[in-house]
């Protein structure tokens, strides 16, 4: 039997990996390389738009947590993650074109998976996911629309890059903090007075006219640096620029305000400013991120960019398996439903497919448990008691607390993933 993916992002390429390796012949249907999206560059499948970090690794995180999980099903992007790579301390990090070079070969080569480079218009009538992402052509945007309803919209923004050789490492150093990891940040420490100059420069600086929507919906987890820093003169200094756990090597304390940067490659020639997402005119960012100690002659190799997201109101007319309600198995995954982050997008994918291969065999979809990252997150996008619904990333405030409270954070936190990888390993070996 033939089934269709439509979109090779993360969530595409893992729903079409799910149903190949379930033995389905999958036609995974991509635009690129014959058409772009306005932040897609690059020609390969899965490609990271925004920062190179899948975020943290330890277990008892969030995003530790939702990573197990994906790896008990089989992820391709955790695999192609552990092969590209790049130091990061405590998080995961890859080479963005290796892990999307790895990924593109994995499913090129696949025997049960056939790639059609076309773009997609009309909406399928059976045995589909849908993986256009936040970024969906406006062709096929207003057939999702006519189709589904209104979709909303927000705006996204990707960091700034800059070459390792022209960071002047006499003022920058290298750690991470609270020294966890193998000092894989180069750090820019600020005094008081450099960081006031350089925040009174971010908040007056000029954007990027955003011209096609009345609307500025920001999601908080990619807001652009300059709209944070208009909340208030210590909102970046608490948020992106915070120095705790670090000290400045030259003064042996704690500096007043420090830019982080993480590597981009593996060979360490191109470092990314950490939560330096921004909408400024590239030559303010030029301007005033030259400003950043350590960053005065700063070589950009790619400025920052802010792009529209479009995502359904997936509480409306999702279920909590992806499916579309009263459809012929039409799915959907990645952000496009509402999960915010690259490894919650992959996850989406992994659970369309998944369950679409499901129904396609004469079985019951599987209703993931709650105490699962997974689970959690399917139960939020499906929820039709959300009121002004929102994106939503892997977090440990939605899952359900424990029988026995535990008072120290990280305990908590290790004993609920714990909990919830128990749960799911229980079901997987029951099937």
């Amino acid at each position: 039997m033939n089934v269709k993916v439509i979109g090779a992002g993360l969530a595409g390429v893992e729903a079409a990996w799910q149903l190949a390796n379930s033995g389905f012949e999958v036609s995974l249907c991509e635009m690129k390389p014959k058409k772009f999206s306005p932040a897609h560059h690059y020609k390969g499948f899965a490609e990271l738009v925004c920062s190179n970090s899948l975020k943290a690794e330890r277990t008892g995180s969030a995003a530790g947590m939702l990573k197990a999980e994906m790896r008990m099903f089989g992820s391709l992007t955790m695999e192609a993650a552990e092969a590209t790579r790049v130091p990061a301390g405590g998080a995961l990090a890859v080479n963005r074109e290796l892990f999307s070079d790895y990924i593109t070969e994995k499913i090129n080569n696949h025997p049960n998976i056939k790639v059609i480079s076309e773009e997609i218009t009309e909406f399928p009538e059976e045995n589909t996911v849908i993986c256009t992402g936040p970024l969906t052509s406006d062709a096929f945007a207003e057939t999702i629309k006519a189709k589904c309803g209104l979709p909303m919209s927000f705006y996204d923004a990707a960091a700034p890059i800059v070459t390792a050789e022209s960071i002047d490492m006499s003022k920058a150093f290298f750690a991470t903090r609270y020294d966890k990891g193998d000092a894989d940040y180069i750090n820019c420490p600020m005094t008081r007075e450099e960081y006031e100059a350089f925040y009174n420069q971010l908040v007056s600086a000029e954007s990027v006219p955003l011209k096609a929507f009345e609307n500025l919906k920001v999601y908080e987890g990619c807001m652009p640096v300059e709209v944070l820093a208009k909340r208030g003169i210590d909102s970046v200094r608490y948020g992106c620029m915070k120095p705790v756990g670090l000290t400045d090597p030259r003064t042996g304390r704690r500096p007043y305000a420090v830019v982080q940067l993480r590597k981009e490659n593996n060979e360490g020639t191109l470092y990314n400013l950490v939560g330096f997402q921004t909408n400024l005119k590239f030559g303010e960012q030029k301007r005033v991120f030259s400003m950043i100690t350590g960053l005065e002659n700063a070589e950009f190799m790619r400025y920052g960019v802010m792009h529209r997201n479009t995502f359904l109101n997936s509480p409306q007319v999702l279920d909590n398996h992806f499916m579309l309600k009263n459809s012929n198995n039409i799915f959907f995954g990645g952000q496009i439903t509402g999960v915010e982050g690259y490894s919650e997008s992959a996850m989406s994918g992994i659970i369309a497919g998944f369950q679409l291969g499901r129904l396609l065999s004469g079985k019951e979809m599987l209703d993931l448990p709650r105490t699962t990252m997974t689970g959690a997150l399917l139960n939020y996008i499906s929820d039709p008691t959300v009121k002004d619904f929102q994106p939503m990333g892997a977090n440990m405030g939605i899952l359900p607390p424990l029988e026995k409270n535990i008072r120290d954070k990280q305990l908590k936190y290790s004993a609920i993933a714990e909990r919830g990888l128990a749960d799911l390993e229980k079901l997987l070996k029951s099937q």
